[in-house]
């Protein structure tokens, strides 16, 4: 079985949130109307976010149990400052903020998205950086 490209994938999430957003939670005067599929699109967002920066940082799974925030935010710590300010805050409004609590404020979820874009990007260059 071919392996995807983490970065892709991770993308492929975001790309998915938006259609979500778009198709299905339906924004009026700055706000979306159902907080049912913002939760759908911020839980999309956060597993795209997990699924570039495992690759990046080289986040495993613990054999006893599951990734947790205090994982990544010591990856992050280890390498750049500046992304465990983006990943404290991409965990904070995209996980809790979007994916438990629907936010529903469009101008929120855009900069959800702008985290994401950022923590994608990020990982993105340091792959290549590494490759090169």
């Amino acid at each position: 079985m071919e392996q995807k490209d983490p970065i892709l994938e991770a993308r492929r999430y975001l790309d998915n949130a938006k259609e979500i957003l778009r198709d299905k939670a339906v924004k009026e005067d700055n706000f979306y109307q159902d907080s049912k599929y913002v939760k759908l699109a911020g839980h999309a967002m956060w597993t795209g976010c997990m699924i570039a920066l495992d690759y990046a940082l080289g986040i495993k799974k613990q054999r006893c149990r599951r990734k947790d925030i205090d994982d990544y935010k010591a990856a992050a710590a280890k390498v750049n400052k500046k992304l465990l300010n983006y990943v404290e805050s991409g965990y904070n409004i995209i996980y809790m903020g979007m994916g438990y609590d629907g936010e529903k404020k469009a101008t929120i979820v855009d900069i959800c998205i702008e985290t994401m874009n950022y923590i994608i990007d990020w990982c993105e260059h340091r792959m290549q950086n590494n490759a090169a």
